[in-house]
Protein backbone atom coordinates (compact mmCIF):
# COMPACT_ATOMS: atom_id res chain seq x y z
CA UNK A 1 0.00 0.00 0.00
CA UNK A 2 2.77 2.41 1.00
CA UNK A 3 4.61 1.69 -2.23
CA UNK A 4 1.47 2.35 -4.26
CA UNK A 5 0.90 5.67 -2.51
CA UNK A 6 4.50 6.70 -3.10
CA UNK A 7 4.13 5.79 -6.77
CA UNK A 8 0.99 7.92 -7.09
CA UNK A 9 2.65 10.84 -5.35
CA UNK A 10 5.67 10.58 -7.61
CA UNK A 11 3.44 10.55 -10.69
CA UNK A 12 1.54 13.58 -9.43
CA UNK A 13 4.76 15.48 -8.79
CA UNK A 14 6.06 14.59 -12.22
CA UNK A 15 2.79 15.83 -13.70
CA UNK A 16 3.15 19.15 -11.88
CA UNK A 17 6.73 19.54 -13.00
CA UNK A 18 6.02 18.78 -16.65
CA UNK A 19 5.65 21.78 -18.96
CA UNK A 20 2.23 22.56 -20.36
CA UNK A 21 1.51 21.19 -23.83
CA UNK A 22 1.63 23.58 -26.71
CA UNK A 23 -2.13 23.30 -27.27
CA UNK A 24 -4.06 22.67 -30.50
CA UNK A 25 -3.93 26.25 -31.81
CA UNK A 26 -0.17 26.58 -31.43
CA UNK A 27 0.24 23.14 -33.01
CA UNK A 28 -1.89 24.30 -35.96
CA UNK A 29 0.01 27.59 -36.21
CA UNK A 30 3.28 25.69 -36.42
CA UNK A 31 1.86 23.32 -39.00
CA UNK A 32 0.55 26.26 -41.08
CA UNK A 33 3.81 28.16 -40.67
CA UNK A 34 2.00 31.40 -39.78
CA UNK A 35 -0.26 33.09 -37.24
CA UNK A 36 -3.54 34.06 -38.89
CA UNK A 37 -4.35 37.38 -37.27
CA UNK A 38 -7.76 39.03 -37.68
CA UNK A 39 -7.41 42.81 -38.04
CA UNK A 40 -9.54 45.79 -39.14
CA UNK A 41 -9.86 46.15 -42.90
CA UNK A 42 -7.93 49.42 -42.82
CA UNK A 43 -7.60 51.88 -39.91
CA UNK A 44 -4.72 54.37 -39.82
CA UNK A 45 -2.49 53.88 -36.82
CA UNK A 46 -3.88 50.42 -36.13
CA UNK A 47 -3.82 48.16 -39.19
CA UNK A 48 -3.74 48.92 -42.89
CA UNK A 49 -1.48 48.16 -45.87
CA UNK A 50 1.07 50.85 -46.77
CA UNK A 51 2.00 51.86 -50.32
CA UNK A 52 4.12 48.68 -50.67
CA UNK A 53 1.33 46.45 -49.37
CA UNK A 54 2.94 45.86 -45.97
CA UNK A 55 0.53 45.94 -43.04
CA UNK A 56 1.43 48.69 -40.57
CA UNK A 57 -0.02 49.94 -37.29
CA UNK A 58 -0.24 49.02 -33.62
CA UNK A 59 -2.51 46.04 -34.29
CA UNK A 60 -0.26 44.81 -37.09
CA UNK A 61 2.78 44.90 -34.82
CA UNK A 62 0.97 43.09 -32.00
CA UNK A 63 0.21 40.36 -34.54
CA UNK A 64 3.91 40.25 -35.45
CA UNK A 65 4.83 40.02 -31.77
CA UNK A 66 2.57 36.96 -31.40
CA UNK A 67 4.27 35.39 -34.43
CA UNK A 68 7.71 36.16 -32.98
CA UNK A 69 6.73 34.41 -29.73
CA UNK A 70 4.99 31.44 -31.34
CA UNK A 71 7.27 30.82 -34.31
CA UNK A 72 10.42 32.82 -33.62
CA UNK A 73 9.80 34.98 -36.71
CA UNK A 74 7.71 38.16 -36.62
CA UNK A 75 7.09 38.00 -40.35
CA UNK A 76 5.32 34.64 -40.16
CA UNK A 77 1.93 36.25 -39.82
CA UNK A 78 -0.99 36.17 -42.25
CA UNK A 79 -3.25 39.19 -41.87
CA UNK A 80 -6.96 38.46 -42.20
CA UNK A 81 -8.81 41.76 -42.84
CA UNK A 82 -12.25 41.67 -41.25
CA UNK A 83 -15.32 43.83 -40.76
CA UNK A 84 -17.07 44.52 -37.46
CA UNK A 85 -19.71 41.98 -38.50
CA UNK A 86 -17.33 39.20 -39.56
CA UNK A 87 -14.59 39.52 -36.92
CA UNK A 88 -16.03 37.20 -34.25
CA UNK A 89 -17.23 34.58 -36.73
CA UNK A 90 -13.75 34.45 -38.26
CA UNK A 91 -12.23 33.38 -34.94
CA UNK A 92 -15.12 31.07 -34.03
CA UNK A 93 -14.80 29.25 -37.37
CA UNK A 94 -11.02 28.99 -37.27
CA UNK A 95 -10.43 31.41 -40.16
CA UNK A 96 -8.30 33.46 -37.74
CA UNK A 97 -6.24 32.22 -34.79
CA UNK A 98 -6.48 35.48 -32.85
CA UNK A 99 -8.47 38.70 -33.15
CA UNK A 100 -6.49 41.93 -32.74
CA UNK A 101 -9.18 44.41 -33.73
CA UNK A 102 -10.74 47.58 -32.39
CA UNK A 103 -12.70 45.41 -29.97
CA UNK A 104 -14.03 46.79 -26.70
CA UNK A 105 -13.87 44.22 -23.92
CA UNK A 106 -17.37 43.62 -22.54
CA UNK A 107 -19.08 41.02 -20.36
CA UNK A 108 -21.60 40.15 -23.06
CA UNK A 109 -18.85 39.37 -25.56
CA UNK A 110 -16.87 37.32 -23.07
CA UNK A 111 -19.94 35.37 -22.01
CA UNK A 112 -21.84 34.72 -25.26
CA UNK A 113 -19.48 34.48 -28.25
CA UNK A 114 -17.56 31.33 -27.45
CA UNK A 115 -14.43 33.48 -27.36
CA UNK A 116 -12.10 34.42 -24.53
CA UNK A 117 -10.89 37.93 -23.76
CA UNK A 118 -7.13 38.00 -23.37
CA UNK A 119 -5.94 40.36 -20.63
CA UNK A 120 -4.23 42.76 -20.27
CA UNK A 121 -5.86 45.33 -22.58
CA UNK A 122 -3.40 46.75 -25.09
CA UNK A 123 -5.20 50.06 -25.67
CA UNK A 124 -7.50 52.27 -23.61
CA UNK A 125 -9.84 54.66 -25.36
CA UNK A 126 -13.48 55.71 -25.32
CA UNK A 127 -16.38 56.32 -27.70
CA UNK A 128 -16.97 59.86 -28.89
CA UNK A 129 -18.16 61.91 -31.86
CA UNK A 130 -16.65 63.48 -34.97
CA UNK A 131 -18.77 66.35 -36.31
CA UNK A 132 -18.59 69.08 -38.93
CA UNK A 133 -17.65 72.48 -37.54
CA UNK A 134 -20.53 73.94 -39.56
CA UNK A 135 -22.92 72.40 -37.03
CA UNK A 136 -21.57 74.93 -34.52
CA UNK A 137 -21.86 72.67 -31.51
CA UNK A 138 -19.34 71.99 -28.78
CA UNK A 139 -20.98 69.28 -26.66
CA UNK A 140 -22.44 65.87 -27.41
CA UNK A 141 -25.82 66.68 -25.86
CA UNK A 142 -26.27 69.34 -28.53
CA UNK A 143 -26.65 66.53 -31.08
CA UNK A 144 -30.34 66.26 -30.15
CA UNK A 145 -32.23 65.25 -33.32
CA UNK A 146 -29.04 64.44 -35.22
CA UNK A 147 -28.27 61.46 -37.44
CA UNK A 148 -25.15 59.49 -36.56
CA UNK A 149 -23.22 57.12 -38.83
CA UNK A 150 -21.80 54.02 -37.12
CA UNK A 151 -20.44 50.58 -37.90
CA UNK A 152 -22.97 47.76 -38.03
CA UNK A 153 -22.53 44.87 -35.63
CA UNK A 154 -20.49 46.81 -33.08
CA UNK A 155 -21.10 47.97 -29.52
CA UNK A 156 -21.21 51.55 -30.88
CA UNK A 157 -24.92 51.35 -31.67
CA UNK A 158 -25.80 50.16 -28.17
CA UNK A 159 -23.69 52.88 -26.58
CA UNK A 160 -25.42 55.51 -28.72
CA UNK A 161 -28.83 54.30 -27.56
CA UNK A 162 -27.69 54.30 -23.93
CA UNK A 163 -26.26 57.82 -24.25
CA UNK A 164 -29.43 59.17 -25.87
CA UNK A 165 -31.60 57.71 -23.10
CA UNK A 166 -29.35 59.03 -20.33
CA UNK A 167 -29.20 62.49 -21.89
CA UNK A 168 -32.89 62.60 -22.87
CA UNK A 169 -32.10 63.41 -26.51
CA UNK A 170 -33.04 61.84 -29.84
CA UNK A 171 -30.41 60.27 -32.09
CA UNK A 172 -31.00 58.40 -35.33
CA UNK A 173 -28.29 55.84 -36.09
CA UNK A 174 -27.45 54.91 -39.68
CA UNK A 175 -25.35 51.73 -39.69
CA UNK A 176 -22.94 50.63 -42.41
CA UNK A 177 -21.04 47.38 -42.85
CA UNK A 178 -17.51 48.82 -42.98
CA UNK A 179 -15.61 51.82 -41.65
CA UNK A 180 -14.83 53.14 -45.17
CA UNK A 181 -18.57 53.18 -45.90
CA UNK A 182 -19.24 55.03 -42.64
CA UNK A 183 -16.66 57.67 -43.53
CA UNK A 184 -17.91 58.01 -47.11
CA UNK A 185 -21.48 58.52 -45.90
CA UNK A 186 -20.38 61.18 -43.39
CA UNK A 187 -18.41 63.19 -45.94
CA UNK A 188 -21.27 62.83 -48.43
CA UNK A 189 -23.56 64.55 -45.93
CA UNK A 190 -25.76 61.55 -45.13
CA UNK A 191 -25.29 62.02 -41.38
CA UNK A 192 -24.40 64.80 -38.97
CA UNK A 193 -21.75 62.90 -37.03
CA UNK A 194 -19.71 59.72 -36.77
CA UNK A 195 -19.52 57.88 -33.48
CA UNK A 196 -16.75 55.41 -32.76
CA UNK A 197 -13.73 54.93 -30.53
CA UNK A 198 -11.47 57.98 -30.44
CA UNK A 199 -8.58 56.30 -32.24
CA UNK A 200 -10.79 55.60 -35.28
CA UNK A 201 -12.28 59.08 -35.17
CA UNK A 202 -8.82 60.66 -35.03
CA UNK A 203 -7.79 58.66 -38.10
CA UNK A 204 -11.05 59.69 -39.82
CA UNK A 205 -10.35 63.36 -39.13
CA UNK A 206 -6.84 63.18 -40.58
CA UNK A 207 -8.21 61.45 -43.69
CA UNK A 208 -10.89 64.13 -44.26
CA UNK A 209 -10.68 66.23 -47.44
CA UNK A 210 -10.35 69.23 -45.11
CA UNK A 211 -9.36 68.12 -41.58
CA UNK A 212 -9.96 71.62 -40.23
CA UNK A 213 -13.62 71.41 -41.29
CA UNK A 214 -14.35 68.62 -38.80
CA UNK A 215 -13.75 68.34 -35.06
CA UNK A 216 -13.78 65.82 -32.23
CA UNK A 217 -16.20 66.61 -29.43
CA UNK A 218 -14.50 66.45 -26.01
CA UNK A 219 -16.85 64.04 -24.21
CA UNK A 220 -16.53 60.28 -24.11
CA UNK A 221 -19.89 58.53 -23.92
CA UNK A 222 -18.41 55.10 -23.08
CA UNK A 223 -15.11 53.66 -21.90
CA UNK A 224 -13.39 51.19 -24.19
CA UNK A 225 -10.50 49.00 -23.08
CA UNK A 226 -9.39 47.13 -26.20
CA UNK A 227 -7.89 43.65 -26.15
CA UNK A 228 -7.27 40.48 -28.14
CA UNK A 229 -9.71 37.57 -28.31
CA UNK A 230 -9.19 33.87 -29.00
CA UNK A 231 -11.41 30.81 -29.20
CA UNK A 232 -12.59 29.16 -25.99
CA UNK A 233 -11.12 25.82 -25.09
CA UNK A 234 -7.41 26.41 -25.71
CA UNK A 235 -5.97 27.85 -22.54
CA UNK A 236 -2.38 27.42 -23.71
CA UNK A 237 -2.93 29.65 -26.75
CA UNK A 238 -4.72 32.27 -24.64
CA UNK A 239 -1.73 32.28 -22.27
CA UNK A 240 0.69 32.75 -25.16
CA UNK A 241 -1.23 35.74 -26.52
CA UNK A 242 -1.67 37.22 -23.02
CA UNK A 243 2.00 37.02 -22.15
CA UNK A 244 3.12 38.30 -25.54
CA UNK A 245 1.12 41.49 -25.01
CA UNK A 246 2.44 41.66 -21.47
CA UNK A 247 5.99 41.26 -22.81
CA UNK A 248 5.64 44.39 -24.96
CA UNK A 249 4.58 46.37 -21.89
CA UNK A 250 7.22 44.80 -19.65
CA UNK A 251 9.94 45.63 -22.16
CA UNK A 252 9.04 49.30 -21.88
CA UNK A 253 9.09 49.05 -18.08
CA UNK A 254 12.60 47.58 -18.27
CA UNK A 255 13.73 50.23 -20.77
CA UNK A 256 14.38 47.57 -23.42
CA UNK A 257 13.89 48.57 -27.06
CA UNK A 258 14.44 46.89 -30.40
CA UNK A 259 17.70 48.82 -30.66
CA UNK A 260 19.07 48.02 -27.19
CA UNK A 261 17.83 44.55 -26.27
CA UNK A 262 20.68 42.58 -27.88
CA UNK A 263 23.33 44.51 -25.93
CA UNK A 264 21.23 44.28 -22.76
CA UNK A 265 20.98 40.50 -23.07
CA UNK A 266 24.74 40.23 -23.36
CA UNK A 267 25.51 42.42 -20.34
CA UNK A 268 22.61 42.57 -17.87
CA UNK A 269 23.02 41.27 -14.34
CA UNK A 270 19.48 42.27 -13.24
CA UNK A 271 17.76 38.99 -12.23
CA UNK A 272 14.34 40.15 -13.45
CA UNK A 273 15.68 41.24 -16.83
CA UNK A 274 17.66 38.00 -17.16
CA UNK A 275 14.50 35.99 -16.46
CA UNK A 276 12.54 38.08 -18.97
CA UNK A 277 15.14 37.57 -21.70
CA UNK A 278 15.32 33.83 -21.18
CA UNK A 279 18.71 33.70 -19.53
CA UNK A 280 17.40 31.96 -16.42
CA UNK A 281 14.43 29.86 -15.24
CA UNK A 282 13.09 29.20 -18.78
CA UNK A 283 9.63 30.58 -18.10
CA UNK A 284 8.60 29.90 -21.69
CA UNK A 285 8.62 26.12 -21.24
CA UNK A 286 5.16 26.13 -19.66
CA UNK A 287 3.83 27.91 -22.75
CA UNK A 288 5.45 25.48 -25.17
CA UNK A 289 7.93 28.17 -26.25
CA UNK A 290 11.67 28.58 -26.49
CA UNK A 291 13.39 30.21 -23.53
CA UNK A 292 14.22 33.36 -25.55
CA UNK A 293 10.70 34.00 -26.86
CA UNK A 294 10.27 37.38 -25.10
CA UNK A 295 13.74 38.44 -26.31
CA UNK A 296 12.65 37.64 -29.87
CA UNK A 297 9.47 39.70 -29.44
CA UNK A 298 11.47 42.79 -28.42
CA UNK A 299 14.33 42.23 -30.87
CA UNK A 300 12.07 41.76 -33.87
CA UNK A 301 9.11 44.03 -33.02
CA UNK A 302 9.97 46.37 -30.11
CA UNK A 303 8.41 47.58 -26.87
CA UNK A 304 4.93 49.00 -26.28
CA UNK A 305 6.03 52.62 -25.87
CA UNK A 306 7.98 52.63 -29.13
CA UNK A 307 5.07 51.02 -31.00
CA UNK A 308 2.64 53.59 -29.60
CA UNK A 309 4.81 56.55 -30.60
CA UNK A 310 5.44 55.12 -34.07
CA UNK A 311 1.82 54.46 -34.94
CA UNK A 312 -0.43 56.44 -32.63
CA UNK A 313 1.72 59.11 -30.96
CA UNK A 314 4.03 61.81 -32.28
CA UNK A 315 5.20 59.84 -35.33
CA UNK A 316 1.72 58.60 -36.22
CA UNK A 317 -1.71 60.02 -35.46
CA UNK A 318 -0.36 62.58 -32.98
CA UNK A 319 -2.43 61.39 -30.02
CA UNK A 320 -1.27 61.89 -26.46
CA UNK A 321 -0.74 58.58 -24.64
CA UNK A 322 -3.11 59.47 -21.81
CA UNK A 323 -4.29 56.28 -20.12
CA UNK A 324 -1.94 54.30 -22.36
CA UNK A 325 1.07 55.50 -20.38
CA UNK A 326 2.79 53.06 -18.07
CA UNK A 327 1.33 52.78 -14.58
CA UNK A 328 4.54 54.35 -13.26
CA UNK A 329 3.69 57.45 -15.32
CA UNK A 330 0.05 57.75 -14.27
CA UNK A 331 -1.40 55.51 -16.96
CA UNK A 332 -3.12 52.12 -17.05
CA UNK A 333 -0.46 50.04 -18.80
CA UNK A 334 0.92 47.44 -16.43
CA UNK A 335 2.63 44.17 -17.18
CA UNK A 336 1.84 41.16 -15.06
CA UNK A 337 4.69 39.91 -12.85
CA UNK A 338 7.38 37.78 -14.43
Amino acid sequence: MRAAILTLLAAALLGLAAPASAGPTLDAVRQNGAVRCGVPSGVAGMARPDSQGRWVGLHADICRAIAAAALGDAEKVRFVPLTAQSRFTAVQSGEADVLVYLTALTLSRDATLGLSIVAPPYFYTGQGFLVRRSLKISRAVELDGATVCATQGSVVERNLNDFAQRSNIRLTTIAFDTQPNVIAAFFAGRCDAISNDMISLSANRLAAPDPDAVMLLPELIAKEPHGAMVRNGDGEWALLVRWTISALIQAEEFGLTRETVVAARASTTDPQVRRFLGLSENVGAGLGLRDDWAFQVVRQVGDYGSLYERHVGAQGLGLDRGLNRLWTQGGMMMSWLW
